[in-house]
């Protein structure tokens, strides 16, 4: 592998090349600017998983990064699965008759763990939560299938249809999802750590008991969602659109929610501490809601019930979502007034 100063001089070039400045390229990769410096001084590096992502934003080949860059996942897979061998011999003995008992020692054991995935389809299948762990997945069918239990770590899944699939209680740590179908999931406490889900349809999908730690939606539909008891934690929800959904017995602790919609929503037993910038939420209940310590934004409140109903406490807001909220007979007592750079309001 090249040295981290090399690759990180290749990142630099290729960012360059593209037009893009440092804060740009952090923004869609969802760290910090100051992170991106050090990659580009060689003082870090970024792993497999965002090195894909960089390649993608740059418009340049992985193997651009390092010449002999190498995956720790094995050789892309077309539908064919890995045959794990037994450790002691590294081949599997034929059973005989005079060993009958062997034929159940030596069945046969699917395992397509760590492999990369394309094009596959494992729709109605069972029981696949040990056989897909760690794996890469690119446009791939688990329509209907039972994944609960998965474990995902450092992965890109991308294209996939998970639609009406039991992913419950499964984990997923510093993976990208890209791209996916979970129309009317089961994702009841699942847990998604430092990962990011991009432009993912959740429509119909159920939340209850999941928690966000560190991870990011961008662009993603959730029409109808079941949020019940959810924990965010450190996360951000960039553009998604919260539709006929149902926020209850909810934990939001330094959440940003950038240009989030939330239409036709059901929102109680609430506690958001965070930032709200650009939001917009129309029509929706608000039941046991308290903002305490968050920022509110250019956000905008229409036809909204019981706005008076929630608690306000050591919060800050513009000029205008101050007015919306004040229109809309909520208590702005517990808000307090942003002054804009300059002093001006």
């Amino acid at each position: 592998m090249q040295s981290t100063k090399k690759i990180g001089s290749k990142i630099a070039e290729a960012r360059k090349k593209a037009t893009i400045s440092q804060a740009q390229l952090a923004g869609h990769l969802f760290i910090s600017s100051q992170a991106v410096g050090k990659w580009e001084r060689g003082e870090s590096m970024p792993d497999i998983i965002t090195l894909n992502r960089l390649a993608e934003i740059l418009g340049v080949d992985l193997n651009y990064f390092s010449e002999n860059f190498q995956s720790p996942a094995p050789e892309i897979i077309h539908g064919e699965p890995l045959v794990k061998q037994p450790a002691e011999s590294g081949s599997y003995r034929i059973p005989s008759e005079k060993h009958p008992e062997s034929k159940r020692e030596e069945k046969l054991s699917w395992d397509m763990s760590r492999g990369n995935w394309v094009d596959a389809d494992f729709s109605g299948l069972k029981n696949l939560h040990e056989k897909f762990s760690s794996s890469n997945m690119q446009r791939c069918k688990f329509i209907g299938s039972d994944l609960s239990g998965l474990l995902l770590k450092g992965n890109h899944v991308d294209s996939c249809d998970f639609s009406r699939s039991d992913i419950s209680s499964s984990h997923i740590q510093r993976t990208l999802l890209n791209k996916n179908i979970f129309k009317d999931c089961l994702l009841k406490k699942a847990e998604f750590s430092r990962s990011q889900l991009n432009i993912c349809d959740f429509s119909g999908a159920n939340f209850t008991g999941t928690k966000f730690s560190e991870s990011y939606l961008y662009g993603c539909d959730l029409t109808g969602v079941d949020f019940t008891g959810m924990v965010v934690k450190s996360g951000g929800f960039t553009g998604v659109v919260v539709k006929t959904g149902d926020l209850e017995k909810n934990t939001i602790v330094d959440a940003v929610w950038n240009r989030a919609s939330f239409i036709d929503s059901q929102i109680a037993d609430l506690v958001f501490t965070g930032t709200l910038d650009e939001c917009y939420f129309e029509n929706c209940a608000f039941t046991r809601v308290t903002f305490r310590n968050a920022t509110l934004i250019n956000t905008f409140f229409k036809n909204n019930k019981n706005l008076k109903r929630i608690r306000f406490i050591d919060c800050q807001a513009d000029r205008m979502t101050f007015e919306f909220l004040k229109q809309g007979k909520a208590d702005v007592k517990g808000i307090t007034l942003v002054t804009p750079k300059g002093g001006n309001e």
